[in-house]
């Protein structure tokens, strides 16, 4: 792999992802609203990777960084959501997603990442994650347009690629080892057969194929990453790098879908 390729790919990433919140100062239709609320799940799961990879050392400068704008971003498009919810259940639902980010939050930074909290902040994590997910599926079945299922689905796959980087990293610290190996094989599954998916719909444009084609190339990094066998700390940091430009590929998929379909 080449490490210097990857680490200038990983910088665009970071402030590609950086600016995605300020370049949408606010949710102006329901498509973005499924971007947005999709980003919520993805974040839930980025912050987590980078708490773990903190507490092992790992790419210590970039997960630090990439802890702070996860939380701000995080921060910023819930107040967002909440404020272009419907009065109901999506309302309700992002009142308990706001409660549930607030424990978390104390989690990710109350004090330093430690072995013995990796079990508590994964099961925090899956909460929010469960609740983003369930903002994001009210806000796709309000929308009339027949594509948004495929910005949803484009905005899941954001999430997948961190949520593997994510129990990768809890089994390399030896974090519920068993469970964290199952998830991450799980969510593996489920994002190769959705890549077909985003790439064989007929909404997808020349434009959205060319990009997942690039997908496909940062996959292939990602994968032999995770397949990796070794322990070092070499191998859980080509994780962490490669998981941040697969997903700055899937930012793209997801603006390209709600360009076309929100």
């Amino acid at each position: 792999m080449n490490n210097a390729l990857t680490r200038r790919n990983f910088c665009a990433a970071a402030l590609a992802l950086a600016g995605a919140g300020a370049s949408l100062a606010q949710v102006r239709s329901l498509g973005e609203a499924i971007n947005k609320a999709g980003r919520q799940r993805m974040l839930s799961q980025r912050m987590a990777k980078a708490w773990m990879s903190l507490g092992q050392g790992i790419e210590v400068e970039s997960a630090r960084r990439v802890l702070e704008q996860s939380m701000a971003l995080f921060d910023r498009q819930l107040t967002e959501l909440k404020a272009f919810a419907p009065a109901g259940e999506t309302r309700d639902t992002y009142a308990q997603l706001e409660s549930s980010w607030s424990a978390y939050k104390m989690l990710l930074v109350g004090s330093a990442p430690a072995q013995s909290q990796g079990k508590a902040l994964l099961d925090q994590a899956g909460q929010v994650l469960a609740l983003a997910n369930k903002g994001t599926g009210l806000y796709e079945q309000q929308s009339a347009r027949p594509g948004a299922k495929l910005i949803n689905i484009a905005g899941r796959q954001r999430m997948l690629s961190q949520r593997m980087a994510q129990f990768y990293l809890a089994n390399a610290w030896n974090v519920d080892s068993a469970a964290s190996q199952k998830e991450m094989a799980k969510a593996r599954e489920e994002f190769i057969p959705a890549l077909e998916l985003l790439r064989n719909a007929p909404e997808a444009t020349a434009e959205v194929r060319q990009t997942l084609a690039l997908a496909d190339g940062q996959w292939l990094f990602f994968d032999n990453a995770l397949k990796s066998r070794s322990s070092s700390a070499k191998a859980a940091a080509d994780v962490f790098v490669t998981s941040e430009n697969l997903l700055q590929v899937m930012d793209q998929v997801t603006g390209l879908y709600t360009k076309i379909l929100g």
